[in-house]
């Protein structure tokens, strides 16, 4: 039997971050990359440091808005704002397109969205059972369709603030 470690040794090992990556910056990348409610200890150690430095920035995360906060658990827990990622994603097309070409992608992804209702007779992605067909690949196919409407449904959100945003100059309302 051979000796197999399968956490490689930290000398050897390289560092998930880069150089000169500084606290802050490994907490705000390691919130990121939350997908539920986390405890700021837990955050500590994704982003290699004390949980008293990690709380502190996570704290100035949730007052930012990229974080949310839920300081009544025990520990303290924490979890990316999703609002503040299609803020961020909304202002980047508003960023690199102009307004008829925003406006051009929200009419083809409203297109999109119709034909997957008259396929399958609803207003919702949600009441659409993908697993009534008899073969495998009926299912695949359903669960790409249902996946791909969410997609469309969400990114005509985004695009349409990216809109909003383009028409008053970084803005939601106009000035």
């Amino acid at each position: 039997m051979t000796n197999f470690d399968p956490a490689p040794d930290s000398e050897a090992g390289e560092s998930r971050w880069q150089a000169g990556t500084d606290t802050f910056g490994r907490v705000y990348d390691a919130v990121l990359g939350l997908t539920s409610p986390t405890a700021y200890t837990d955050v500590a150690d994704l982003a290699d440091c004390s949980p008293n430095a990690a709380k502190k920035h996570l704290d100035r995360l949730a007052e930012m808005g990229v974080a949310r906060a839920n300081r009544e658990s025990r520990p303290a827990t924490y979890e990316r704002n999703e609002g503040y990622l299609e803020w961020q994603d909304a202002s980047r097309i508003a960023a690199d397109l102009s307004v008829e070409e925003i406006i051009d992608r929200v009419a083809d992804l409203e297109e999109r969205r119709s034909e997957y209702e008259a396929r399958f007779d609803a207003d919702d992605p949600s009441v659409v059972s993908v697993f009534d067909a008899a073969d495998h690949e009926t299912v695949h196919e359903r669960m790409e369709a249902v996946s791909d409407w969410r997609r469309a449904i969400r990114d005509r959100r985004l695009y349409e603030l990216a809109r909003r945003l383009a028409e008053n100059d970084g803005r939601l309302i106009p000035a």
